[in-house]
């Protein structure tokens, strides 16, 4: 590929609009455009990027035995209204009617249009097991898109769905995908981490989500260094605290604290360490009517550690919790407590509220918590003396580095992550909901156990300029970059020596089957490098007249702080094996 017949778009500034360093690097680097909030276009230089993306996703699939097909992007309302999450998945899920008036959806995902295809298809046991995947054109409308690529509303996504005759040849499948999972991300050349994720409402343990490692990321990823543990924030474990809990030594005393409302205001104010108060969350669960109206409501205190935050997932697993809570009212806090938030604790209620405890603030002596009236705290608190020992203790908060890991193996760290791929074992949530059936050995019908897996095309780029770039621009690996090698003649356009050398070097690329690209622009050096430097490919290839009379060729990979010098004879066999390893 020559530059005169490619189309190269650079921008020495990134629009205002551009929070992250993937947003601002690819608008500038010519690899997007913004045509609406959270749409773009895949310009030429992007797209190969993408192409290059799914051309992995795509070998590996197939080779784990995965058959392609497209299922439509707009899809009849009755499909998705059969599972119920017509009406449940709220906003995000784009709804239209055509000219006669008939619903229809922009397809976020395709499990009920797959789970119609088998049930129509896969009759019997014999045609088991099955993997459909799709790389398509996806729609979520996010109410703030932001980030560029990286919460986009309109997206490319891998997704796959397995069919199996039981649970346990459903967990084999998903075992299939995950090591597929691991070679597509290996082939990447992106440092990565698979984590074990929570599986929400479906229930089961088989969910890993697969996180790019990046300072940038919106997600919390938690490994132990010393093991092979890893989990996303949802779904780590806060072990029970190790001994027994320590005696009393304080007596209990209501506290002056004027307006001090927070754990962190207390302990400044009495000169004690954050870690010996205790933060109360309120909360409430609802019980409905046929019609919906809420006839009884339960008022649940939570007690966490001050210094600790609760993991919304992990209440939501309390029995009692588990059908769905929310955060009480003012008027419900004022009822039971007698007090406005700020001051609330366990002692001296107005009205009974359901108790839980944090498996930490279970073993905590001499602790400090809100005293149920404006201004005070108490101090001193003790389970067992000042009020009784806990009945339902959870593990209600998030983890913090320095926590056991819950393998034994060691101490938990944290570090960032951008989710790019998700593996989840789904049972017979759709298939059940769909009626989608096959007859097994027996003759009888059975339902489908589903699995499914995706891969977010477009965001893996953003994910991947997140973790490799610099000062001058992008820096991608040889696996996805827009051309593996580019070469950069000095002066081409005056020099029949520069441009002969060039263009023999690039023919000789080309029959070696490099992904190369000759910049014949004509560009200033200057102006040239710092293209390349901006667009990221990793290896530059310089010719100029007097490396020509030197019998010289310079060679500088992206990353490299300066170029090498290689003989002219070499410099194909050179670049091979830079390009090799």
């Amino acid at each position: 590929m020559k530059a005169s017949q490619f189309f190269i778009s650079t921008l020495k500034e990134a629009p205002a609009d551009a929070e992250v360093v993937s947003h601002q690097l690819m608008t500038r680097a010519g690899m997007i455009k913004k045509l609406g909030a959270g749409i773009y276009s895949y310009m030429p230089m992007g797209l190969r990027v993408i192409q290059k993306v799914e051309s992995i996703v795509r070998e590996e699939m197939n080779r784990a035995g995965a058959v392609e097909l497209t299922m439509p992007v707009v899809q009849p309302a009755e499909l998705w209204q059969e599972t119920g999450r017509f009406d449940k998945m709220g906003p995000e899920l784009l709804r239209i009617k055509d000219r006669h008036g008939r619903d229809y959806v922009v397809q976020p995902t395709s499990e009920e249009v797959v789970t119609d295809i088998a049930r129509q298809e896969l009759r019997s046991h014999k045609q088991l097991p099955k993997n459909f995947y799709q790389i398509q054109t996806k729609f979520r409308d996010e109410r703030r898109p932001r980030f560029g690529l990286m919460r986009g509303r309109e997206f490319i996504m891998k997704d796959a769905y397995s069919f199996d005759r039981d649970e346990a040849a459903a967990k084999a499948s998903y075992q299939v995908m995950a090591a597929a999972y691991r070679r597509i991300f290996d082939r990447f050349g992106l440092r990565y981490r698979a984590v074990a994720a929570d599986s929400g409402a479906i229930g089961g343990d088989l969910s890993e989500e697969f996180q790019v490692i990046a300072a940038t990321g919106e997600d919390a990823i938690v490994y132990c260094p010393t093991s092979d543990y890893a989990a996303n924030m949802e779904k780590a474990e806060a072990l029970m605290p190790a001994g027994p809990r320590a005696t009393a030594a304080n007596p209990m005393v209501k506290t002056p604290t004027p307006g001090k409302s927070t754990c962190a205001d207390v302990a400044e104010l009495l000169g004690v360490p954050l870690a010996t108060t205790v933060k109360s969350l309120v909360l409430a669960t609802d019980t409905l009517n046929e019609a919906g109206e809420i006839v009884k409501s339960q008022v649940w205190l939570l007690l966490l550690r001050g210094d600790h935050d609760m993991n919304e997932v992990k209440v939501g697993k309390v029995p009692g919790l588990d059908a769905g809570f929310r955060f009480a009212t003012v008027s419900e806090i004022e009822a039971h407590f007698g007090c406005k938030p700020g001051y609330l604790g366990p002692i001296g209620l107005k009205l009974p509220v359901k108790l839980v405890v944090d498996r930490e603030v279970a073993v905590m002596a001499d602790w400090i918590c809100g005293a149920n009236q404006p201004d005070f705290h108490m101090t001193g608190v003790n389970w067992g003396r000042d009020l009784p020992e806990p009945e339902l203790v959870a593990d209600l908060r998030n983890v913090v580095e320095g926590d056991a890991s819950p393998d034994g193996q060691g101490a938990l760290a944290i570090e960032r992550g951008i989710e790019v791929g998700h593996v989840f074992y789904l049972g017979t949530k759709y298939s059940k909901a769909m009626g989608a059936t096959f007859l097994g050995e027996d003759g009888k019908p059975a339902p489908f156990e589903m699995g499914c897996y995706g891969i977010g095309i477009t965001r893996l780029p953003a994910a991947a300029i997140e973790q490799n770039h610099d000062e001058r621009g992008i820096i991608w690996p040889d696996a996805i970059a827009p051309f593996t090698v580019v070469i950069c003649p000095i002066g081409m356009d005056r020099s029949p020596e520069v441009k002969a050398a060039a263009e023999q070097l690039h023919e000789q690329l080309v029959a070696a089957g490099v992904d190369v690209l000759l910049d014949d622009r004509g560009e200033r050096p200057g102006a040239m490098f710092a293209d390349w430097e901006l667009i990221g490919v990793p290896h530059r290839v310089t010719i100029g007249d007097r490396g020509i009379k030197e019998g010289q060729i310079e060679y500088q990979h992206r990353r490299d702080a300066a170029a090498t010098k290689v003989a002219t004879a070499e410099v194909l066999d050179f670049l091979k094996g830079r390009i090799a390893a």
